[in-house]
């Protein structure tokens, strides 16, 4: 909800100086979530395609809530929730669940933990979700009724099999698990240093927020060219699964990348890389230092519950 008003200013700035061809689409990503968006152009409900003529990130957040209302600065945002939600509920249980289980085998000290629950966690909540995901591209391109959309469901996997619902999955987990183990692994480094220092014997909200807030930049840069290959690849998947435009290649993630190396050199793994700094690092630091904070309220509530005759 915070982070989302920030993506869709830079959006539209991006259309103005490189405007979308029609029926092309490109990926959205609020800093929680990512999403394709089809461009149509005259359909004035598309808000990345609206008039601009903004000179700058003031000016478009001044002249969008004027001429477009404020809810404008929030579009996209309930399709980012529906996915957002069950992938958030199953990460963060998993990795809780998970360091619990393996502190009671390797010791609670082990720096080995983050990685593996991290890991873990991640690669599960992919999976779980990446069904959705094609679902809702689907829904996304055309209105279509729950029995539209089952047939539509069933009558592919009657063509391409099962696993034909996990398709653009590798790609997701090649970006997300890394983050995943790197991000963990530093914000528990970084956490535990801030508590020794202030002598804290429980995160503060201000700790879990820059410790997330670091340890989530981290993350962003080193997994940035897997992230670059996410967004070509779920590109062509769209324009393969909705636009019925042949894909052009289904190269492997390596092969992806060299491609892109031997048409913009290394920098091109690395395109964005501001932008992606803008939208993760708050968003990781608001997202984990909220939990920490309602995992903490909860607890002594319940201990407060528990003390009561």
């Amino acid at each position: 909800i915070l982070v989302t008003p920030l993506d869709v200013i830079k959006t539209r700035l991006q259309a103005q100086t490189n405007p979308f061809s029609k029926g092309k689409c490109f990926v959205y990503s609020n800093g929680l979530m990512d999403h394709i968006c089809v461009c149509e152009n005259g359909d004035s409900k598309a808000w990345y395609k609206k008039p601009g003529h903004f000179k700058g990130t003031l000016d478009a957040f001044v002249k969008i809530i004027q001429i477009e209302g404020i809810k404008s600065l929030w579009s996209g945002l309930p399709p980012t929730l529906i996915m957002a939600l069950p992938t958030t509920v199953i990460y963060f249980t998993c990795y809780d669940q998970l360091s619990e289980a393996l502190k009671s085998r390797l010791g609670k000290d082990d720096e080995h933990i983050p990685v593996l629950a991290g890991s873990l966690s991640r690669f599960g909540s992919v999976t779980v979700v990446s069904p959705l995901e094609l679902i809702r591209t689907r829904m996304q391109y055309r209105s279509l009724s729950y029995n539209q959309l089952y047939t539509c469901i069933t009558s592919k996997v009657a063509t391409d099999g099962w696993f034909s619902l996990w398709r653009g999955w590798s790609s997701t987990v090649l970006r997300d698990v890394p983050f995943s183990a790197i991000y963990w692994y530093n914000y528990e480094r970084f956490k535990k240093k801030m508590c020794k220092e202030v002598g804290a014997h429980e995160p503060t909200f201000l700790i879990a927020f820059t410790s997330g807030a670091a340890s989530g930049s981290i993350a962003a840069v080193i997994t940035l060219p897997f992230d670059v290959v996410k967004t070509h690849r779920q590109t062509q998947l769209w324009e393969s699964e909705t636009l019925k435009i042949p894909q052009r290649d289904c190269t492997s993630t390596w092969a992806a990348m060299r491609k892109i190396v031997a048409k913009n050199g290394i920098t091109g793994l690395f395109a964005g890389i501001i932008p992606r700094l803008f939208k993760v690092a708050p968003a990781c630091a608001i997202m984990i230092s909220t939990y920490e904070y309602g995992k903490s309220f909860f607890s002594h509530l319940n201990e407060k519950m528990n003390q009561r005759p």
